[in-house]
């Protein structure tokens, strides 16, 4: 499976829960207001193209492959989730 991280800024707030819809048809985990990880069989092009119906001209989207190692700091959850799906170890 891909772990992805989308990546979105929206002018246009009536869009939101319809591309959240579709964020979250996927497990998982909120990184940010607007950045989630995502565990998927779509590639990146394939979950663009699913969330492009939501964006207009002046929106930004980007989906991107996640890999171990990362770091950062949050929720004690969404650590545990980044860890177990991208097999990351803590040394």
């Amino acid at each position: 499976m891909n772990k992805l991280l989308v990546t979105y800024d929206l002018n246009r707030e009536q869009v939101r829960p319809k591309i959240l819809e579709e964020i979250k048809r996927n497990a998982w985990a909120k990184l940010s207001e607007s950045s989630y990880a995502i565990e998927t069989y779509e590639t990146p092009k394939q979950v663009y193209d699913r969330l492009s119906p939501y964006l207009d001209g002046n929106d930004n989207c980007y989906i991107i492959t996640l890999a171990a190692p990362y770091y950062g700091q949050g929720p004690k959850l969404v650590n545990e989730w980044l860890d177990k799906r991208l097999n990351y170890q803590r040394a």
